[in-house]
């Protein structure tokens, strides 16, 4: 999250002129983060629309979109599509023998 608030380009990098300016830049960038930024490590779905459920049936919709597209033109696709499956948890720091 802290990369991804430094390279934003609304970043002050001449730091903040208070307290308040501070807290202010930090609540957008969090509402940005959570209901807006398409996270890669969620296959490209907000935050919020994995808490509240949405993500399913977006995820469902892309990988129709993507096999049509396949489908529809092979020769463009040297591989298979990405995996658009929902993944039932996500975990900051995943503990190696949960993932095997």
């Amino acid at each position: 999250m802290f990369r991804t608030m430094k390279y934003r380009p609304e970043y002050p990098h001449q730091g903040f002129k208070s307290l308040e300016a501070a807290r202010e830049w930090a609540g957008k960038f969090v509402r940005w983060y959570a209901y807006e930024h398409q996270h890669s490590g969620l296959n490209f779905v907000t935050p919020h629309q994995c808490h509240t459920g949405e993500y399913i049936e977006i995820l469902e919709k892309r990988k129709e979109v993507y096999e049509q597209a396949k489908s529809k033109h092979p020769e463009r696709w040297s591989r298979s599509t990405r995996d658009w499956s929902a993944h039932k948890s996500v975990a900051l720091n995943p503990i190696k023998d949960q993932l095997e």
